[in-house]
């Protein structure tokens, strides 16, 4: 009986080993036929593993510090002023009107970045703008009630505080440091759903001229960035915050490609000026600059083409004190390379005030180092430029024609005004004039510099219409502008 026992026992055992060894050589045989049905080797499966586990790592290191935004407030009733009109009454009686809401309650929902444990959260001022409650959700479905701390429309950024400790905090990165190429995650809560992660990579970078904010410096990429994606994280493939996301450009509504970020460097200053100050304190040169454009730097005789023309000094500005003059070409600021006017601006307005910098200039073919001590942007001087107006004209940067821009754009001589440098993305003028126009005359009256223009212009009620005559490419053209 015992023998026979072990014998049984024996059999199974060897019955089991077969069995393994063909399941083995089946499975085995199953691998080699998908491995040559696909044609994907061994090494590139282990790749593309390693590259899918670590993208999965990366995105659930950094959820837990986006959260959602939702905010609420109230808004006229469009229509009121219709409804209150004698035509309603008369046909309809007093009631149809008064029996119409006078105001009522819009939401909003967008995402932030917690960027510090105590419950600091930076999102867009777009988001927050004008809101009267905000409820900020977190990744653990904690909901809490959130407060603005400051909001610089400047940048579009916000920063906004929530009564909690002990938070998951992204961590800033360089932004300075990304390269075209480059592959990035965009997290966010896109209409209000739960979190959604995005990837691409960096198709551009010092992207300016967008019309989202006066102080632009964006991050272009093909992550896909949606409505309710604002103020979000855009991270590199080490976690780290590179970006803070901010819009699309679409045609449709659509998403189609374009997506864009305000910097980490530039949203890390501005969240660390508004916790110190409470309000964004930039630094001030106190010029008018203009981009240097292969003609201009023909006439000026540079061989690199990038720059910053000063096309004005203001009057007992840190740029005349430090010895700046008009015509003068920038091409390094504190020891960076200066592209454009718009790196120009940026650069100083992310310098603190007080501070001694190095200004590298070309004057009369030479090469000149200036040093200037930055002053503090005084915001009531917006209107130097032309473009700090009240009324149809608000937003619009004009310029004096100096003989070097008048030979860059081919003005003719007979032609006076002013040129416009820039329109802002909230002016009434915004989509009527175009940068490079020369404004010969408002209302019809002549105008021959800067000094006419704001004369003129400072005249113009808040709610008067403008008519304007344009010097528009060999062609005059008469615009009507209404605030």
């Amino acid at each position: 009986m015992k023998k026979r026992n072990i014998f049984l026992v024996g059999t199974i055992l060897i019955i089991g080993i077969i069995v393994g060894i063909a399941l083995t050589a089946r499975f085995r045989v199953q691998e080699i036929s998908l491995a040559e049905k696909t044609g994907i080797s061994d090494e590139t499966l282990e790749f593309l593993g390693k590259l899918n586990a670590s993208l999965t790592e990366v995105v659930e290191a950094v959820k837990p510090s986006v959260v959602n935004v939702s905010t609420t407030k109230t808004v006229k009733n469009p229509l009121q002023d219709l409804f209150d009109h004698p035509f309603f009454d008369k046909f309809f009686g007093e009631q149809f009107g008064g029996q119409q809401p006078k105001e009522f309650q819009t939401s909003s929902l967008g995402s932030g970045v917690i960027v510090s444990p105590d419950g600091y959260i930076l999102t867009n001022n777009h988001v927050i703008e004008d809101a009267e409650e905000i409820t900020v959700t977190l990744s653990d479905e904690r909901t809490l009630k959130g407060k603005v701390v400051g909001a610089d429309p400047k940048t579009d950024l916000a920063v906004i505080k929530i009564d909690a400790e002990g938070l998951p905090a992204a961590k800033f990165g360089s932004s300075s440091d990304l390269k075209v190429g480059e592959v990035v995650i965009a997290i966010g809560v896109p209409f209000g759903l739960s979190q959604t992660t995005t990837m691409g990579i960096v198709s551009a970078v010092g992207r300016s001229n967008v019309g989202i904010a006066e102080y632009e410096d964006f991050i272009q990429t093909d992550a896909a960035i949606n409505p309710g994606n604002s103020g979000g994280a855009m991270v590199n493939i080490r976690g780290e915050l590179v970006g803070i996301n901010t819009a699309i450009f679409s045609t449709s509504g659509g998403y189609m490609g374009i997506g864009f970020a305000i910097p980490a460097d530039m949203a890390k200053s501005v969240f660390q000026s508004i916790l110190k100050y409470g309000k964004v304190i930039r630094g001030w040169l106190g010029v008018t600059i203009q981009s240097l454009t292969p003609e201009l730097a023909e006439q000026f005789g540079i061989k690199d083409k990038k720059g910053a023309v000063v096309t004005e000094v203001l009057e007992d500005s840190p740029a005349q004190k430090g010895g700046l003059k008009r015509g003068d070409v920038v091409v390094e600021f504190a020891g960076k390379a200066v592209d454009s006017s718009v790196a120009l601006k940026n650069m100083a307005a992310e310098t603190p005030p007080g501070t001694k910098v190095e200004i590298k200039v070309f004057r009369d073919g030479k090469e000149k180092v200036l040093k200037v001590t930055l002053g503090e942007y005084p915001e009531k001087l917006a209107a130097a430029g032309g473009g700090g107006f009240e009324n149809a004209l608000k937003g619009v940067d004009v310029r004096e024609i100096t003989p070097e821009i008048r030979d860059a754009l081919d003005i003719p001589d007979s032609i006076n005004g002013v040129v416009v440098a820039g329109v802002a993305p909230d002016s009434p003028a915004r989509g009527a004039i175009a940068q490079n126009d020369v404004i010969r005359e408002i209302n019809r009256k002549e105008i021959q510099g800067l000094d006419d223009y704001r004369a003129v212009a400072s005249q113009i009620g808040p709610r008067d219409s403008v008519l304007l005559l344009v010097y528009r490419q060999g062609r005059n053209l008469y615009l009507t502008i209404r605030p």
